[in-house]
């Protein structure tokens, strides 16, 4: 009877882990977002669907820390090469202008 016990308590702790292998990937994988992850997994993984979406979740790569930062430097680059791209066109034409013979 004792055995039978033990048993059926590494099956519990064996079908918990699995049930929470998503959150448990996503934590070892140092993920920003894994006790949303892990909350997910909780209340959605009893379905099969809501376990296969926290899985795929939880294999993906790190969203990035600060999106709306990123957005804005990037947009502040592009701006600049643009600015320096008609600088050098504006520099380019003038030097052309300037180098032609007059008649």
């Amino acid at each position: 009877m004792g055995g039978n016990v033990i048993v059926q308590a590494i099956a519990a702790v064996l079908a918990l882990a699995l049930y929470f292998l998503p959150a448990i990937l996503g934590d070892r994988r140092k993920r920003h977002d894994v006790l949303t992850l892990a909350l997910f997994n909780a209340c959605l993984g009893w379905t099969v669907f809501g376990w296969m979406l926290a899985l795929y979740w939880s294999l993906q790569p790190n969203p990035p820390k600060n999106v709306a930062g990123e957005i804005v430097q990037t947009r502040k680059i592009v701006r600049m090469r643009a600015f320096s791209s008609a600088l050098m066109a504006r520099v380019q034409r003038r030097a052309a202008t300037r180098d032609r013979p007059e008649n």
